[in-house]
């Protein structure tokens, strides 16, 4: 008896509260005419609009920041590295995590020794530690018998990486810039 009674008294309680915040009012207008005229048919720029307008789904003050979207076209550090690494296969790359990891990389069908390199985007700005190189290096006697050691910081490869990854980023966004 008291499990429903508890259940009937906290439903009582959500909808009061619920009817208290004008959801009556706003349910009652669930059908109101649309003007046509003011309203976009597109559905992208009706989103368009209501993004500007700041309409949506708002729980307290969460709803009520603007966002600003990023997309990876835009990030010139995301661009640079795709450009820099477009010789090698990828296995992962994933913008919002902010790393890129390509597959074992080979020269001239060298099946002994191979290069696997991970970039991690550290923040968006063009400085050198925005980025972190990573190179794994696998050394193979036979096919089942291999070696893999990580390069250490001041490796060739990584700094030639680094810099021109950096080249490239501040180039495109000196690009963009100039559009702008």
């Amino acid at each position: 008896m008291t499990k429903y009674f508890k259940f009937f008294i906290t439903n009582l309680i959500i909808i009061f509260f619920l009817h208290s915040c004008g959801a009556g009012e706003k349910l009652k207008n669930i059908r109101k005419p649309v003007d046509l005229r003011k309203t976009p048919l597109d559905p992208d720029e009706r989103a368009r609009r209501n993004i500007e307008q700041g309409r949506g789904i708002s729980i307290g003050s969460l709803g009520n920041k603007k966002t600003t979207y990023e997309f990876s076209s835009s990030n010139p550090m995301w661009r640079a590295s795709l450009e820099t690494l477009d010789f090698i296969p990828l296995t992962t790359v994933d913008y919002s995590g902010g790393m890129i990891i390509t597959d074992w990389y080979s020269e001239n069908n060298n099946n002994r020794e191979s290069l696997k390199i991970t970039v991690r985007f550290l923040s968006n700005d063009i400085r050198a530690d925005s980025l972190k190189v990573i190179v794994h290096r696998k050394n193979c006697n036979t096919i089942n018998n291999c070696n893999i050691s990580l390069l250490p910081e001041n490796s060739k490869i990584k700094k030639e990486l680094l810099s021109v990854i950096l080249k490239k980023a501040s180039l495109i966004k000196k690009g963009s810039d100039t559009k702008k």
